[in-house]
Parts: structure tokens; sequence; C-alpha cells
């Protein structure tokens, strides 16, 4: 039995210690705010075994620029934020190409291939069931040239992960979806796509599991330091404990603590807004997919939510809800039933990478410190997955050829960390 600190009380995090709890191991998860509502208590509720692809495609660049034009399109870069962020957009930009976008399905396949079961395994350790929905879900177009390309793109999907998709005409769409009222071209058709009951009440229930199982600690980290004698996690009251791993998975602000393990990572506050609605008339059989225009439309149990964008600024920024505005204007063109009044709006900030793949993996000097943060738009679907992979990290059995294309060294080429190897 290990002894480990979380640093994160996030999905990753807290699936992490919900998988090493059941395995034996005492937890402690560090949170400065265990009741707020993170990224991943505000995503689009999605275990999305198909959605393999990164955000920089081929192509995309091209579109950019019309994009930038718009401030409340599917893609928008805070200005005066814009020194902070350029290494992330180049980076951003070079990835943006077919062998980009190749390298990034191959090492996001064995999650996506594995994501689904590793989820119902994960409910299992912490008694959660019926959390999970096969509803199948519509990605609507607006025109033919979208729906051939999202045929080529589920083409190279169904490649690499078993993928069960149909191109279907606004009339069968209807037949599915009879809200879909407005005018398009059609759809493609998802048959085997997952959705959770609602995301922030799986992420309380795995919180209340390591409540009841392993220790949750509510104040900020301010540090993280190795020394011979275990890896401390300093809090902002003074307080101090050692451990014998330590795991970084705190979301954007995980930079932070990377900096101080004497490690670089290009990291960005990716955000996104939504609006849902509270036990809504308008009811949805299954998710939609607006790809065109970067947001989807997901019905919980209780709730539909529609949201997405792509906004790239500081995280303490201040939220433009105009995004999410313009967002609910565009899905009426589609469904003009969706409310008027009664939503509520958010904001959060997926911690994304340049290449759309997470950083899991070991401190390349001390194996001792270990990392699961950078999931962007994926957090939910690959928690789990995550949580088995740290679980394999802690007890020296990690599956190497999988984690490879997760690990931090890529950001670190030719240079060290600022500790020997352990």
């Amino acid at each position: 039995m290990a002894k480990i600190g979380i640093i994160g009380g996030g999905i990753i995090g807290s699936a992490a210690a919900t998988w090493l709890i059941d395995e034996g191991h005492e937890v402690t998860v560090f949170e400065r705010d265990p009741g707020g509502r993170p990224a991943s208590a505000g995503n689009a509720g999605f275990i999305a075994v198909s959605q393999i692809y990164p955000v920089a495609r081929r192509g995309i660049l091209s579109q950019v620029p019309k994009w930038l034009l718009d401030p409340l399109g599917p893609l928008a870069v805070r200005w005066r934020d814009l020194p902070a962020t350029a290494p992330w957009l180049t980076a951003f930009a070079a990835a943006a190409t077919r062998e980009g976008e190749a390298r990034t399905m191959d090492a996001l396949a064995p999650l996506g291939r594995r994501c689904l079961a590793d989820h119902i395994e994960l409910g299992n350790k912490a008694r959660l069931t019926g959390h999970l929905r096969n509803t199948g879900a519509l990605s609507v177009r607006a025109n033919r040239a979208g729906l051939d390309a999202d045929m080529a793109l589920y083409g190279e999907v169904a490649a690499r992960v078993d993928v069960d998709y149909e191109r279907i005409g606004a009339v069968a769409a209807r037949e599915l979806v009879p809200e879909l009222e407005g005018a398009f071209a059609g759809a493609v058709h998802l048959k085997d796509f997952w959705i959770v009951t609602d995301p922030l009440q799986v992420l309380r229930h795995y919180q209340g599991f390591v409540r009841a199982r392993g220790t949750l600690v509510e104040a900020p980290v301010v540090g993280v330091e190795a020394g011979a004698e275990g890896v401390a996690i300093r809090t902002g009251d003074g307080a101090s404990a050692r451990f014998d791993h330590v795991l970084v998975a705190a979301g954007v602000w995980s930079r932070r603590f990377v900096r101080q393990l004497g490690l670089k990572v290009l990291l960005a506050a990716e955000r996104g807004y939504n609006t849902t609605y509270a036990d809504p008339e308008l009811k949805l059989a299954m998710p939609l997919i607006f790809a065109g225009h970067g947001f989807v439309a997901s019905p919980f149990v209780d709730s539909l939510r529609v949201g997405g964008a792509v906004e790239i600024a500081s995280p303490e920024a201040p939220p433009n809800f105009a995004r999410a505005r313009a967002m609910r204007t565009i899905m009426r063109r589609f469904v003009p039933a969706l409310p008027t009044e009664g939503g509520v709006e958010w904001m959060g900030r997926r911690p994304s990478t340049p290449d759309s793949l997470p950083v899991v993996g070991r401190h390349p000097d001390d194996r001792r410190i270990l990392f699961a943060f950078g999931h962007g738009h994926m957090g939910l679907s690959y928690a789990a997955s995550t949580a088995r992979l740290v679980a394999g990290m802690v007890a020296d059995v990690e599956e190497v050829n999988i984690l490879k294309p997760f690990d931090i060294a890529r950001f670190n080429r030719g240079a060290r960390g600022a500790r020997t190897r352990r």
C-alpha cells in the first residue's frame, strides 16, 4: 500500500483517487474548491468513443481568420492575452496537419477503445450504476460539404476504433429527433454513442467516495517539493504532508506545479460556455452535435445543456457570456423550440494542449511524481482510463506503449528536470 497525494479534485483527480483507493492505497486529495463547478462539471457529458480526433485538424487554419473576425464564432482569442498564449497558438498551428491529426488519433485510439469499459469498472468500484446511457447522437450539418467532411472524418476514426455511423437525410434525422424543425442538409447518425445522466452528479459521487474511503482536504496547494523522505505538498495555510507518490491533476493550474518541478508544458485555458435548462419542456432523444458551429446540445435526465466553443484566454479573464447567447441563437435555426428564457449560463476552463493529447505519465527525473492533466474536451470521456493508467504507474506495471505519446517529455526535449532519477 502506498501513501498518495493528489493535487486536484475534478473528474481526473477524483477518478484516479477512486481507482487507487479501491486498490488499497491511502489517498489524500487536495482541492481548493470541492463544492465548485469545474470544467468536469459543466461539460457535454459524453463518453465519446468516436471523438479521438484533435481540435487542430488539417484545413482548420484556412478557417481561423474568418472565425477570429467573428467575436462570437466557434474560435476566439482574447487579444490582450496573446503574448502569453502565442507559444501555444504557434504549436497548435504546427499540429494542424494530416500527419499531426493521424498521430493524435493513433495515440488516443487505445483510450477510445477502453473508455466505456473503464467507466463501467470505475463506477462499480464506487458503487455507481445507471449513470451511463446509450442514446446515439446526430452530427447535424447545414450543407452537403459539411456532411462530406464528417463522413471522411468518421471514416478515419472507424479505422482505429469501433464506430457504428451512417449518413442520413434531414427527413430521417427528424424521425429520430422531431424537434429538428429548421432547415439543414442532413446528419451523421452515431449509433453507439454514450452520455452520462448528469456530469456534476457523477463528479459529486466520486468526490463522496473519496471523502468516505480516503481524505479530501479543502485547501489551495501552493507548492510541491521532492525530497529524500518523500514528495511534500504544501497548502496555503502553511501545512505540509509527505507522500510516496504525488499526482498532479489540477487542470489548467497544473502548469504552476510543473514549473515548480523544473519542467515546462504548453497548456492553455481553452474556455467553453454553456447554457443549462433545468427540467425543460424540450426533450431531445439524443445529443445533437453542431460541428460546423463548434457546439453541442446534451439532453441529461433532468436538464438540457447547450454549450461548446473555443476561447483561448487567461484563466482569470472575465467571462464573455455573449458567446453562450450566440450558441442559443444558432441552435434555434435548427431547433426553433429551444427556450428563450430560463437557462443558466456557465463558463469553464478546459486544460488543453496544442496537439489535443493529455499529459499522463511520470516526471522524467523522479518516478514518484505523476501527471494527469490536459485532457481538453475529453476529460470526462478519458477520466476512468486515465485513472487505470495512473494506478498502473503506482503499481510499477504501467502500459508503456499507450503512455508514450502522453509523456511530458514532448514539451521538454533537450532539457533535463531539476532532480535525479529515483
